[in-house]
């Protein structure tokens, strides 16, 4: 697929289709379509939308492509509609991540609650009907996902708690839950740098975590504020395939940013937000679902063996750094880097 927005220097490649799906598409009037989820089902490819009504409120719509790029299909049987009546629900559910655990589609997603953004779980077989299992993290936390496998028995779900402070930073944490219920044993899993990097302040999950031989790939955005509003830009991390608690490597720039006139101009400009990618059947090329603008879906494709080694050749710690907050150990200086 060419490009026909960005840099060529970038790691992912825009669809020239972009965007893919705009609330044109939609049959009843809404206001925009964003942040899908994404699987693979009965050999074509499903995204899971965010459909926000004109009353501002989302629901979470089904369209599906043979090829994943073009000639999406709405089906109104299918979707999740939020549970007005519920506390958890009350303003709208947004946002999905879908994880498979053998024949059974995991859907993390935020409800949107009296008591603010919370993290829930619906699953699914058929994407027609949902089993609400009900809030895994208490507002206000959003931006998780269920990792793929269990790990000596346990689920793990990353997430991004607000902290209750202000000026403490926003960042990536784990929790792991024996029944998909009851959850602890949290932990930072990676901080939010300080200072002048790109994701200093407030970072947050991506799609979920993508199985590699390496480990498992994490793509994660920052919200950078700016004199003219936040700017959000993607970065990639890696864990450890058997200890996920473990970062093994994490890039020190960010690989995909707001570019394009779609992703520069909509409801929230300066935005690219994924919540899905897929690996195609060659087993290298990565096709990551966005959202743009916070108004339409997009796509861009990337090599995975091109993001792994571009993560190894740029490592987050530069000399004279004693950790992964961005703080300069003692006696190092500006000059040092």
């Amino acid at each position: 697929m060419a490009d026909a927005h960005g840099d060529p220097r970038e790691m992912f490649t825009r669809s020239v289709h972009n965007p893919i799906l705009t609330a044109e598409a939609f049959p009843r009037m809404v206001n925009a379509v964003f942040n899908p989820g994404v699987v693979s089902f009965e050999g074509k490819t499903l995204l899971l939308v965010r459909v926000e009504a004109r009353t501002g409120l989302s629901s979470l719509a089904v369209a599906i492509s043979a090829n994943g790029v073009d000639g999406w299909q709405i089906d109104r049987g299918r979707g999740m509609e939020p549970e007005r009546d519920s506390p958890t629900e009350h303003w709208g559910i947004e946002d999905p991540r879908i994880t498979l655990v053998g024949d059974t589609y995991h859907i993390v997603y935020t409800g949107y609650g009296v008591g603010g953004p919370m993290v829930c779980l619906a699953s699914t077989r058929d994407f027609e009907t949902f089993d609400r299992q009900g809030v895994l993290q208490t507002p206000e936390d959003k931006d998780a996902a269920l990792m793929p496998r269990l790990f000596d028995g346990r689920w793990a779900l990353i997430h991004r708690p607000a902290p209750a402070s202000a000026g403490l930073g926003s960042h990536i944490w784990l929790s792991w839950s024996p029944d998909l219920r009851h959850w602890g044993d949290a932990r930072i899993l990676m901080h939010a740098r300080r200072g002048g990097w790109w994701d200093a302040n407030k970072i947050g999950l991506g799609p979920p975590p993508l199985e590699t031989e390496r480990g498992w790939l994490v793509c994660y955005h920052s919200v950078r504020a700016t004199a003219s509003g936040s700017l959000y830009r993607l970065g990639l991390a890696m864990l450890d395939l058997e200890d996920p608690s473990r970062v093994i490597m994490r890039g020190d720039e960010w690989v995909f940013g707001p570019n394009a006139p779609y992703e520069r101009a909509g409801d929230v400009p300066a935005v690219v937000f994924p919540c899905g990618w897929l690996i195609d059947d060659d087993g290298d090329t990565v096709r990551m679902y966005y959202g743009a603008a916070d108004s339409t879906v997009c796509l861009a494709t990337a090599s995975l063996s091109n993001l792994i080694d571009h993560l190894e050749s740029h490592p987050y710690s530069p000399p004279g750094y004693a950790n992964s907050d961005g703080i300069p150990s003692p006696g190092h200086t500006v000059e040092d880097d």
